[in-house]
């Protein structure tokens, strides 16, 4: 079955943020606009390159009314280690959690089982806990967080204008579509 317009499902987890652990569930993500963002492990190669990229995108995430939580299956003791022996994740201020039983990866259908470690699984999950947009990657394929940005923006476009849709590379300020049989064969 398609994730897209699923409900996110139920779990319990510990994060590391800003020097302290906080629990979370599901119901965390909820009346916001959210990004789960699973990688495969902690001190490893291309993971850090996505979660700083992601981290200097953070800021402007936030203006949009959106947080971010990265996941991996590693624990929450082991993301704290990380960020800080790593100026890279070091400068993360978003919340990292930790899914050592890959409960959450589960639910995300990113878990390799054999390995016990997450896909790049990208999820933009809207207010109501709904799945917009799921992105997921080979392990070898670093994300690019200014798209990620631009992706949330459309997201949040659609969902404040019913019957607009966002055509390819769409950014804020330009034109939407509004499908319909006078369009068909005309773009």
């Amino acid at each position: 079955m398609p994730i897209i317009n699923t409900k996110i499902k139920p779990f319990k987890a510990t994060a590391y943020q800003n020097g302290e652990t906080l629990d979370l569930t599901e119901a965390d993500l909820l009346g916001k606009w959210s990004i789960v963002f699973f990688y495969p492990a902690d001190f490893t190669f291309v993971c850090p390159t996505e979660l700083g990229d992601l981290a200097d995108q953070y800021a402007k995430l936030q203006e949009l009314g959106v947080e971010v939580y990265s996941v991996s299956t590693d624990t929450h003791f082991t993301h704290k280690a990380w960020h800080d022996t790593s100026e890279t994740i070091g400068k993360i201020t978003y919340p990292m959690i930790g899914d050592p039983t890959g409960t959450i990866s589960r639910n995300f259908d990113v878990m390799i089982e054999e390995d016990g470690l997450a896909l790049r699984g990208t999820f933009v999950i809207n207010p109501e806990g709904e799945i917009k947009v799921a992105e997921i990657h080979d392990l070898g394929i670093g994300r690019s967080a200014v798209e990620l940005v631009r992706k949330v923006q459309a997201a949040q476009h659609i969902a404040a204008n019913p019957g607009e849709v966002c055509p390819a590379a769409w950014t804020p300020g330009e034109e939407t579509l509004a499908p319909s049989l006078d369009l068909v064969g005309k773009i």
